[in-house]
Order: structure tokens, then sequence, then C-alpha cells
């Protein structure tokens, strides 16, 4: 099997992880989408991107980087809300 050349450019880099955060919020929001199922949204979404916009000259490519938007969109949303958790918890014992 002959294993594809998978590079990261622009679109990975700072277009498709926001983007995929972003729409799972929205669809969130406004599609009343429980809390358990947020998560696979983004691994959906980002499986989308990917397969149908950034790799869709191969399957294999759009599946592995797919993987990466999702996840990378989950591990970020997961950072943020720690990180602003965290700081109104500073804040407010002062």
């Amino acid at each position: 099997m002959d294993f594809p050349t998978i590079q990261t450019n622009f679109w990975d880099a700072v277009l498709a992880v926001p983007i995929v955060l972003v729409v799972t919020q929205l669809l969130k929001v406004f599609l009343k989408i429980k809390k358990p199922y947020v998560p696979i949204l983004a691994l959906v979404l980002g499986f989308c991107f990917s397969i149908f916009i950034s790799h869709r000259q191969h399957l294999f490519s759009g599946i592995f980087m797919g993987w990466f938007y999702g996840y990378a969109a989950i591990g970020s949303y997961a950072s943020l809300k720690t990180t602003i958790l965290s700081f109104r918890k500073e804040n407010n014992s002062e």
C-alpha cells in the first residue's frame, strides 16, 4: 500500500480547526444538541471539511487529517473553557 504525502498548508493550520470549532458551537446553540454529542459532531465536521474541501484528491488523507481537525477543535475548546473557568475562579476568590 502506498501512503500519500500529507502536507499541512495554510488551510490546515489557520482555517480548518477554527471553522470546525465555530460551526460546532453554532450548531450546538441553534440545534440544541446535547453535550455528550458535541465532540462527535466536531469529529464529523472535521472529516467533512477534510474529505470534501482540503483533501478531496485522496480519501485516506482526508480521513487522516479530518481526525486531526475534529480532535484539535475539541481540544482547543476544552483548553479554552478550562482556562476561562480557572481565571474566573481565581478572580472571584480575591
